[in-house]
């Protein structure tokens, strides 16, 4: 079962969303426990975790999707947020609650599929695997799912991850070896790049969170073979 939170001020949209989930649940056969919140405050009140996916309107009349979801992500870096909302740039400001992507309104079927699709696809090829960084004065255990890439500079790595980030001594190579096997590539010899946080291809740059990051011509062909094998697993 996958448990799903609305969160929308306008009847018509709770109607027709949830009208979308159970076609899209007649359609691929999975089980949807679906709730419906009128306003932010009402699901951030009694919030515990309990949600894999929430689709959050962005603007609503007491407490806004944004404010919401920060609040949200205070108790919980694992549950898949998409943004509904009529105006890109609200959307693009998800970036800043970690959110998987945003619905457009008026909300079509087809873009309503696609979205839930790569959310359920995510949730279900989930696997927990931890690294442990040492930082000064510490060690912090980070989900690799929440790092977004890895960064080096001179004799330091720094993990870019939904936490924040993390310095610690260290080699690119090290990473590498590490985060072998974990859906990781490099764009360069300063990026180790997450597959599954990449948006998209501009420039010769991998779109991260809102971040662009170059990729050498020598590695560009290798990269964007393995973005499109990880694409098409998410299918």
């Amino acid at each position: 079962m996958i448990r799903i939170a609305v969160v929308e001020d306008e009847q018509n949209y709770i109607n027709q969303i949830t009208e979308y989930l159970r076609r899209y649940e007649k359609e691929q056969k999975e089980e949807l426990q679906i709730s419906v919140y009128r306003d932010g405050d009402s699901i951030t009140a009694e919030y515990k975790a309990q949600f894999d996916i929430i689709f959050m309107d962005i603007q609503m009349k007491f407490v806004d999707g944004m404010t919401a979801a920060e609040e949200i992500r205070k108790k919980d870096t694992e549950v898949i947020i998409i943004f509904i909302t009529n105006m890109t740039q609200y959307a693009i400001r998800g970036y800043e609650v970690d959110a998987l992507d945003y619905v457009l309104k008026p909300v079509t079927y087809f873009a309503f599929s696609q979205k839930l699709k790569k959310a359920v696809a995510r949730i279900k090829n989930r696997k927990h695997k931890y690294v442990m960084i040492s930082v000064k004065g510490g060690v912090f255990r980070v989900d690799v799912e929440n790092i977004y890439y890895v960064e080096s500079q001179g004799h330091n790595l720094i993990y870019h991850t939904a936490g924040g980030e993390y310095t610690t001594a260290g080699t690119m190579k090290s990473a590498e070896e590490e985060l072998e096997n974990m859906g990781f590539y490099r764009g360069n010899k300063c990026y180790l790049i997450n597959l599954e946080h990449v948006d998209g291809i501009k420039d010769k740059c991998a779109v991260v969170k809102g971040e662009s990051l170059q990729i050498s011509r020598p590695r560009m062909n290798d990269f964007m073979q393995a973005l499109t094998r990880h694409w098409g697993e998410l299918r």
